[in-house]
């Protein structure tokens, strides 16, 4: 008999031990997280007046830190704001990219309050051997033509080059330092699995990813108050960063920062392991063509249908392997056609060409959507999210 091998989630690498996926239930009791539970569904509900997200009521955002908390802020009438970021490695994001914005953006619109997004290029530079520091900052420009046309309120929202803002604002470079300072080599080596012959940079980085979840990071946005909490959408494998991050914040004065997390987004091969913008075979890109989407899914997605039409007909297909149907899980918000798609599927009614093509339709719409938006995405544009300014609060309404 052959070792069972374990999963491995780091900042890095995520590989599972089959393609059933990664067992969060095990990571959640690795990371120290909660799981989330139907009553935060409805308590959001009742806050905000608004349906909960079909990502929430599908479990792919499944767990969080201190989600009671931040709930409490928004009952008690006072304010909060929201973080979240991207790496920028490629010109074009990728459908695992959209999940944390399109929920975000529904977090920004059901609780109306104000959102930073940070574009990491610097941390893509220390990690990237053959990306050099301008291309890694050319390339969060073209991601965040991509986030732009999620439709973020530009009245609420600020996306920010760190490559720009460090040298821009004194009060988060201080916060950075505050930080650095807090967390020792060992902390980030036991954390990230650091080794001697990492470069100093990608040691250090975990303060600047650290740093906007304390509202003193953008004077231009909170004044000097440090006493207003961030809520943190990301996915499950950015939970090491913010646990430092958490230690930290009592020891500069701050709130700790709420999150809640999501489920990795399986490459087209299984769920086995997550996409890889360097791998375009994994991955449906938000540039691709309607001719590539369809190719993609029809020659990469892996199927949970069986050898033949007959064993299909009489067994059914996996849709815990499925890759056509988790996507759906994903983005198609109907939920009465994804529970039927689950029962034809599942009984050996629907086929998996079927199900691919079912997909395809999804899909298809919703990059050609994607792209018509970002094409209006100008200069201009770009500017008014990125220039540091005030931005609108609405959230709770004082009683």
């Amino acid at each position: 008999m052959g070792e069972k091998f374990e999963q491995v989630v780091t900042m890095e690498t995520v590989i599972a031990a089959d393609n059933t996926g990664i067992d969060y239930n095990k990571l959640i009791r690795q990371f120290g997280c909660s799981h989330l539970e139907p009553s935060h569904l409805e308590r959001i509900e009742r806050l905000t007046g608004k349906p909960a997200h079909h990502l929430l009521k599908r479990g792919v955002f499944f767990s969080h830190r201190d989600l009671d908390a931040m709930l409490d802020v928004y009952e008690k009438g006072k304010p909060f704001y929201l973080y979240t970021g991207r790496g920028p490695s490629s010109e074009s994001m990728h459908l695992g990219h959209l999940i944390p914005f399109i929920f975000t953006k529904y977090l920004q619109e059901a609780f109306d309050v104000p959102l930073v997004i940070q574009l990491t290029d610097d941390e893509k530079f220390f990690l990237k051997k053959n990306l050099e520091c301008q291309e890694t900052h050319r390339l969060a420009y073209e991601n965040m033509k991509d986030i732009i046309a999620c439709g973020f309120d530009p009245n609420k929202t600020f996306i920010f080059s760190d490559m720009d803002y460090i040298g821009s604002c004194p009060e988060f470079y201080t916060n950075i330092m505050k930080i650095q300072k807090c967390i020792t080599f060992n902390q980030v080596r036991s954390t990230f699995g650091f080794t001697e012959t990492d470069n100093i940079g990608k040691i250090a980085f975990p303060a600047i990813q650290a740093a906007p979840s304390f509202s003193n990071s953008f004077p231009h946005i909170f004044g000097d108050k440090k006493d207003i909490p961030c809520f943190i959408p990301c996915a499950i494998d950015q939970d090491p960063y913010f646990r430092l991050t958490r230690d930290v914040a009592p020891r500069i004065g701050c709130p700790k920062p709420s999150l809640i997390f999501s489920t990795f987004f399986p490459a087209l091969q299984g769920a086995k392991t997550k996409m890889s913008a360097s791998d375009p075979t994994t991955s449906i890109f938000l540039s691709d063509t309607p001719n590539q989407i369809k190719k993609k899914i029809n020659k990469y997605a892996f199927s949970g249908g069986r050898d033949t039409v007959e064993e299909h007909r009489e067994l059914g297909g996996d849709i815990k392997v499925d890759i056509p149907y988790q996507y759906l899980s994903f983005f198609l918000e109907d939920d009465e056609k994804l529970q039927q798609i689950k029962e034809d599927y599942s009984s050996g009614k629907m086929l998996s060409g079927e199900i691919k093509k079912e997909l395809i339709q999804v899909i298809q719409p919703l990059v050609a959507e994607h792209q018509e938006r970002r094409k209006n995405v100008t200069a201009d544009v770009i500017r008014q999210f990125s220039t540091p300014r005030k931005l609108e609060f609405g959230g709770p309404k004082k009683s």
